[in-house]
């Protein structure tokens, strides 16, 4: 079971998750919530999606290339 709930990105507020959440911490070792800003084909997501704030989403993307290096996150879904 997640302890993050799944993010309705499109009808909210543009409130930065991170500063309205102060447990949640941006790491690569936490997968679970890198994979909330990750589209289901392994793309990043933008800021003007998720309302996160810039510094924000440098770590953010710094630690989902991190995790995806060490493969705790895979770089797409698409297998051909």
């Amino acid at each position: 079971m997640s302890k993050y709930q799944k993010i309705n990105w499109r009808r909210r507020k543009k409130v930065d998750p991170f500063e309205q959440n102060k447990a949640w911490k941006i790491d690569y070792k936490n997968p679970e919530l890198l994979k909330l800003f990750v589209t289901s084909t392994g793309k990043i997501l933008p800021r003007r999606i998720t309302g996160v704030n810039a510094l924000n989403q440098r770590k953010l993307r710094q630690e989902i290339l991190r995790a995806r290096q060490i493969a705790l996150l895979p770089y797409t879904t698409h297998h051909s």
